[in-house]
């Protein structure tokens, strides 16, 4: 007996796939596609995330106490780049979100971009989860409405058999 479970609410919900016709089968399963497909999105936003995270802390790393009045290239944008002087190696000035920017020293910017990576990957890894268990989810359902289909089909071809 196919049944599904879902643990994202605090109760249990259960469902009977065998008691479900066709287009409810149908219905659960789009809202499942739905739902999978907004996984996805969300996992792709994380994953940039975590990369420009893990790119702002492996730069910071680079950086070498020695280096004032050293001359680098500034980035503006992905692509654009403009010369600059490092005045203080020791202090730096990050981006904590949304356009809000503080200046830190070394050590604690690169903490703050070894948490920030930590707390991304964490994130990654709940909404795979239950990406899995709704993927589980929609194979059951997929599969329940395959027998269902077959029976129908043999019951078709008993009733033209019957004629």
């Amino acid at each position: 007996m196919a049944h599904i479970s879902t643990t994202e609410k605090p109760q249990m919900q259960q469902i009977d796939l065998n008691t479900l016709n066709l287009q409810q089968l149908t219905q659960l399963k789009n809202q499942l596609d739905q739902e999978l497909s907004i996984f996805q999105e969300s996992l792709n936003s994380i994953k940039m995330a975590r990369s420009k995270y893990s790119a702002s802390k492996e730069a910071l790393e680079q950086i070498k106490e020695d280096w004032n009045d050293k001359q680098i290239l500034v980035p503006l944008t992905g692509s654009m780049y403009v010369p600059g002087t490092i005045k203080d190696a020791n202090n730096v000035i990050i981006e904590i979100g949304t356009g809000y920017y503080v200046e830190n020293d070394l050590e604690s910017a690169k903490a703050f971009f070894k948490r920030r990576v930590e707390y991304v990957q964490e994130q990654l890894e709940k909404i795979e989860t239950i990406g899995i268990e709704k993927s589980k989810i929609r194979d059951t359902i997929r599969e329940v409405m395959e027998k269902k289909l077959t029976m129908f089909s043999k019951e078709l071809q008993k009733k033209r058999e019957g004629e």
